[in-house]
């Protein structure tokens, strides 16, 4: 490309000569600008560029501040849709001292051209290239004035990705421009986990039968979804094609770039033949803000066309503002004392030898400072707030949604980089934080091809005539679930669950099931499913289970069935003995129990001794009421009355603790007594894993690799069983003849299983948690479908019938019985004990205060002369002992004695008076209430 670029220089610029300057006016600046503009003026959009550059420069010639006397000079070239006139064009402005070049209009042409701009360092700023694959790392001198592609791509993926279809069609001009946005949309359409099924390449101009053969082959696709992404230019003869072929009836979405708006705004209105093919297309267009800069350029544009039938476009709006970029860029390199002139000295040495005469080619040498201006300005324009990002691309993306709809169009919405979809303008959300949660955005209804307001399916089954392949498991046993008879034959559960799942859907599916296994074991549901990654089938049905690594392979649907792996082992009835009613309790529970009735009825009586008869008497009395009130709450047959506070507060919570555990104990002997009891070795997963018996499982079963890579189980200890016969034998022999402990399988199996086999039961919990589904290629939205119709199958009760249908049995007899009911243990009622306990505990300490408090002022009156320790402890043990009335009576005897010593100095009568009175008083208390020295 670099060759071909030399060469066409060489025939053009080898009689030229590079100009030194220019001529200045009074402030020193050059009288005149030259600029160059390459696009195609007969084009949709060059035809509307044209009027709004030539309305810029007349614009900016006449503005007194922007450039201070200096006229930028205009010189277009009409590249005709001709990449090779336009890079010829280019090169011809060289010969008049351009210092930049607005355009061309073509990516194509741009990536040819940028070279050149690199090279003479002329600032290439286009309006209409958006190509996303031009990067300002490796053409540095392009600068892109309008929005880039990625950005269009995102705001397509995004409404593909907010209606939730996941498979697309492309159909696309087969050049850069084509390629190039074709591949940033797939990448964005990754991220949202959607891809594109088929691009259809169309070439730069195509005739009507090269597009009527692509379309064909669109039709014969499964996806509906249609991505046109192709020039203004013949991309109406698309949608007219399609019209014929009916590709624009209900269940299609065609979903064009932003030449399709363009195309609306330049020609309208169109012909009505044309109106009619595009009927329901949802469009885009770049976004630019309502501003009064805006309102007045639109209201100019009638004056500036002249007449002419050119509409005002997005494309023309950018194309304005980059007169003015370009207008003030200069007028900063001025200010800078920058200057325009060019030199070939640096080309020169290198290009000199030959007789191509390449060394006329000069380089503009204000070239990087102009560039560096271009790229700071910071403007309001007819198209908003217009500055550059630090990826080179203009801040604020945006576009508006366009729905064809009769003889016009109507908003639906817009998209921006920073709030996604909404319905409203994307500058009101510039200042909220970024959104990107999809479930906040929304767009208005659209009436889609068809005059259908019902979101499309997206997709339907190939019209190739190809049927979908269904594997099917071919089993050996529990044909209930599956049976394969021949290839036409095949009945089971699971294949009634999927064709009623079927005759739900709103449209048919051809298909046809294979059979998949030798018919001598069962086959591996892993393998069967992997089968569908590596494309031998396009979805399996049967006793499916969904688990981890599957559904890494396959898309599963919901769950018709609930299953997991359970343990089953052999069970015998266990009969009742002469102490049966030990067993509601573990030893442990009934020692604790033991060990608190004693404890509450020792506080008790520590609380009521020194105030209740009925807890006083000789020791062997007290020891025997202790015992009794102790256990008699058991039965809350207890005939002692409590009369103080403290002992009345912890008797009601014992008694509470006593019904609870006398409620627990009462159901739980009921249930061993009345309940047919059945007991086994194995007591579930935890017991098997334990023992170094082997285990049995099915085979073809998910379950040897969850036991042994989750489990940890050693591969040696498990045996592979075949058929439910083999399950019975192994499990009756058991490990010391050959046999297994136990067998681990899915639910689904086992209760099949055991609806014939009584002496068979599950033992322990359930410990995975899984379900049965169909499997389906990754991505199919036939597994979103069928989903809900499964759903639909469990809502009016037919996936029950079908289940009754098939593996309704005739329950066991000890059905009814129960695995040896587990005891009650002492970690169910430590938190009643611990309360009781702490009632106990406080209880006692608060009255050990009260007597301690009594004894000290007790102490204090009578014992002021015992200092011993032990004296004193004694003295304390035997207070507590003494009945409280005792001690009172007491208490009140010494204080009437002191008072009598202090009166002896007084007179004999008042003496002899109070020393009778004290002897009535203790002669009354000798008779009325019987010593201290009679009670322990």
């Amino acid at each position: 490309m670099n060759i071909i670029v030399w060469l066409l220089a060489s025939m053009i610029l080898c009689d030229g000569l590079p100009a030194i300057g220019l001529s200045t006016n009074a402030t020193g600046r050059p009288k005149v600008v030259n600029i160059g503009a390459i696009f195609s003026s007969k084009s949709v959009i060059g035809k509307a560029a044209k009027v709004a550059i030539d309305a810029a420069i007349d614009d900016v010639n006449s503005h007194p501040d922007i450039l201070q006397g200096t006229q930028l000079k205009l010189q277009l070239k009409d590249s005709n849709y001709s990449g090779f006139m336009a890079i010829v064009e280019a090169l011809l402005f060289m010969e008049k001292d351009t210092v930049a070049i607005i355009g061309p209009q073509s990516s194509v042409t741009a990536h040819v051209i940028s070279h050149i701009a690199n090279v003479l360092q002329v600032p290439l700023l286009s309006f209409s290239s958006t190509d996303p694959t031009l990067s300002p790392i490796q053409f540095p001198f392009f600068v892109r004035t309008s929005q880039n592609d990625l950005y269009q791509m995102a705001a397509i993926a995004e409404i593909i990705d907010h209606y939730e279809w996941t498979e697309v069609i492309a159909i696309y001009e087969d050049d850069d421009h084509g390629r190039n946005g074709i591949a940033a949309l797939g990448d964005k359409l990754a991220e949202r986990r959607c891809r594109i099924t088929y691009k259809a390449r169309l070439s730069p101009e195509p005739t009507q039968e090269e597009i009527t053969d692509v379309l064909v082959r669109v039709a014969l696709r499964e996806s509906r979804i249609l991505v046109v992404h192709v020039p203004g230019s013949w991309g109406l003869k698309v949608f007219s094609v399609a019209q014929y072929l009916g590709m624009l009836g209900s269940g299609y979405v065609w979903i064009a770039s932003n030449w399709l708006s363009t195309v609306l705004d330049t020609n309208s209105p169109l012909s009505q033949d044309a109106m009619d093919d595009i009927q329901g297309v949802v469009t885009l267009r770049m976004y630019t803000p309502d501003s009064e800069l805006k309102r007045r350029f639109v209201s100019r544009w009638s004056n500036l066309t002249k007449g002419k039938p050119i509409g005002l476009n997005a494309y023309s709006l950018y194309a304005y503002d980059t007169v003015w970029l370009l207008a003030r860029a200069l007028n900063e390199l001025f200010n800078k004392g920058g200057n325009i002139s060019f030199s070939n000295d640096s080309l020169s040495s290198e290009l000199s030898e030959g007789n191509l005469h390449l060394d006329a080619l000069s380089v503009f040498q204000g070239g990087n400072l102009l560039l560096d201006n271009i790229l700071n300005v910071n403007m309001k324009g007819v198209t908003g707030d217009f500055r550059f990002s630090n990826d080179r691309n203009l801040i604020n993306p945006a576009f508006e949604l366009i729905n064809v709809i009769g003889t016009g169009y109507r908003r639906i919405g817009y998209w921006s980089n920073h709030s996604g979809l909404s319905i409203v303008p994307p500058e009101t959300l510039w200042g909220r934080p970024p959104n990107g949660s999809s479930t906040s955005q929304t767009i208005h209804g659209v009436v889609w091809p068809g005059q259908t307001t019902q979101k499309p399916r997206g997709w339907v089954f190939s019209n190739s005539g190809r049927h979908l392949k269904i594997g099917v498991p071919h089993r050996v046993s529990y044909r209930e679930f599956v049976s394969v008879r021949g290839p036409d034959a095949i009945t089971g559960y699971c294949i009634d669950v999927f064709t009623a799942a079927l005759n739900l859907l709103p449209y048919a599916v051809p298909y046809k099931l294979i059979p998949f296994g030798d018919g001598r074991t069962n086959p591996s549901g892993t393998e069967l499913v992997r089968l569908i990654t590596a494309g031998e089938f396009d979805a399996a049905i049967g006793d499916i289970a969904i688990i981890t690594n599957r559904t890494k392979m396959a898309d599963f649907t919901q769950p018709y069935i609930e299953s997991g792996l359970v343990v089953v082992a052999p069970v015998w009835r266990k009969n009742s003995n002469a102490f049966a009613f030990l067993r509601p309790f573990t030893g442990r529970m009934w020692a604790v129990t033991a060990i608190f009735f004693l404890l509450v009825g020792t506080v008790v009586w520590i609380l009521e001794h020194r105030m209740n008869d009925e807890f006083r008497g000789p020791p062997r009395q007290q020891v025997v009421t202790l015992l009794w009130f102790s256990f008699s709450t058991w039965f809350f047959a207890h005939r002692e009355n409590t009369v103080t506070g403290l002992g009345r507060v912890v008797l009601i919570i014992w008694l509470f603790v006593v019904f609870i555990i006398n409620s627990s104990y009462t159901a739980s002997l009921t249930s061993i007594l009345t309940v047919q009891q059945l007991t086994s070795p194995i007591k579930g997963i935890g017991t098997l894993i334990a023992t170094k018996d082997p285990i049995g499982y099915q085979q073809g079963s998910f379950a040897r690799n969850y036991l042994i890579e989750e489990l940890k189980i050693d591969p040696s200890r498990l045996v592979a069983l075949n058929s439910p016969e083999e399950c019975a034998k192994a499990l009756k022999d058991g490990p010391h003849k050959g046999g297994v402990a136990a067998m681990v399988d899915d639910r689904a199996y086992i209760e099949l299983f055991l609806s014939t086999r009584c002496e068979f039961s599950i033992v322990g919990q359930e410990f995975t948690k899984n379900g049965w589904g169909f499997a389906f290629q990754r991505d199919s939205p036939l597994a979103v479908d069928m989903s809900t119709a499964i759903l639909k199958l469990s809502d009016n009760g037919d996936l029950q019938r079908i289940h009754d249908k098939w593996l309704l049995r005739r329950a066991c007899s000890y059905q009814g019985a129960k695995m040896d009911v587990d005891r009650l243990q002492l970690k169910s009622f430590w938190g009643l004990f611990l309360i009781c306990g702490l009632a106990c505990l406080i209880a006692l300490f608060m009255y050990l205060l009260k007597m301690v408090r009594q004894f000290s002022r007790h102490y204090s009156e009578e014992s002021e002369f015992q200092n011993s320790r032990s004296t004193r402890i004694q003295t304390f043990f035997s207070f507590v002992d003494e009945k409280e009335e005792d001690v009172k009576s007491r208490s009140k005897r010494r204080q009437l004695e002191r008072v009598s010593n202090r009166t002896d100095d007084g007179s004999n009568g008042t003496g002899y008076s109070i020393r009778r009175n004290i002897d009535e008083f203790a002669s009354n208390k000798s008779i009325g209430t019987p010593t201290a020295s009679s009670e322990v």
